[in-house]
């Protein structure tokens, strides 16, 4: 990732020898954290090259996916550069920061799992797919869904029928249609949102 974005990639650690005493490695998030302060684009790389692996590693270790554990690193670091203004280093130092934003964009990531989840557990249970529909699902509400699933572009409503009727991950939907995984999820969570509206809309149920 560089100072404005960029596919994550990992930062091996530094051996042991050649590691900063630890009055040094303070002295050196202390300038960081100046420099960013300032506006200074290379400390962001520098907070990067630094912290980037403890951030992923704690996305990956809650969260359980290389995917979204990379997305979670890539956001922090964003979050970081637009919220820099607001950084405090009386109150903590960088990596402390760091992992506060972190610990947040991952509860934001829990959320959004949540919500996508709860609206494709509605949608799988009124397709018109399903020759024994739950209960509940009233014939009004599967024609809908079915409606607004034949309104989706060709490309959105296949990843959608492999991800929730399918039920495949993100990651195997993008090697099964040789698609990169933002493009997946892009294509799901639009598709989800649009569903979404429509079932709110039709029921006034807050999902």
């Amino acid at each position: 990732m560089t100072a404005t974005g960029g596919a994550y990639r990992p930062v091996h650690p530094v051996p042991k020898e050649a590691r900063p005493t630890v009055t040094t490695a303070i002295d050196d998030a202390t300038d960081i954290g100046r420099r960013l302060i300032a506006g200074d684009e290379r400390a962001l790389a520098d907070a990067y090259r630094e912290w980037s692996s403890l951030v992923y590693s704690l996305a990956l270790r809650s969260l359980g996916d290389a995917s979204d554990a990379e997305d979670v690193t890539q956001k922090v670091f964003v979050k970081a550069w637009q919220s820099r203004e607001r950084y405090d280093p009386a109150r903590a130092a960088v990596p402390a920061w760091l992992v506060g934003i972190t610990r947040n964009t991952i509860a934001d990531t829990h959320a959004a799992r949540a919500r996508e989840r709860a609206i494709a557990d509605q949608v799988s249970a009124v397709t018109l797919d399903d020759p024994h529909p739950a209960a509940e699902a009233g014939l009004a509400e599967r024609l809908l869904i079915a409606d607004e699933l034949a309104k989706l572009d060709p490309e959105p409503q296949k990843v959608v029928r492999l991800a929730f009727f399918d039920d495949l991950t993100h990651t195997q939907i993008a090697e099964r249609l040789d698609m990169p995984i933002g493009t997946v999820k892009s294509h799901i969570k639009r598709s989800l949102t649009r569903l979404r509206s429509r079932l709110e809309v039709s029921h006034g149920a807050a999902l």
